[in-house]
């Protein structure tokens, strides 16, 4: 794991939680450069849990951000981790092409 990870992974979504609610709960702890929430907002299928990644400014938000683990969230307990950054080179790899 990257000690220097601007982004969070956070699990155990309620199905009915917005990303629009997930960037007003983690603003409140630093700046959000990017968040992401699968399945997103629009998603046709049918949902049971939900994964949301949040890109912070700082990396010191992603530590403060991990004390929300086990807070619950609409009808939820939160599971709040870093997610290391995967290199944009590495990512593009044609090892890792399909």
């Amino acid at each position: 794991m990257n000690s220097n990870t601007h982004v969070i992974q956070v699990t155990n979504v309620s199905p009915s939680t917005t990303s629009e609610q997930m960037r007003t709960l983690f603003g409140f702890l630093g700046t959000i450069e990017e968040l992401k929430l699968f399945p997103p907002d629009d998603s046709p299928l049918p949902v049971t849990s939900r994964v949301c990644f949040v890109k912070f400014l700082e990396a010191e938000s992603v530590g403060v951000s991990q004390h929300l683990t086990n807070t619950v969230f609409v009808d939820r307990a939160l599971i709040v981790v870093p997610f290391a950054e995967v290199d944009k080179s590495f990512a593009e790899s044609p090892f890792l092409a399909g």
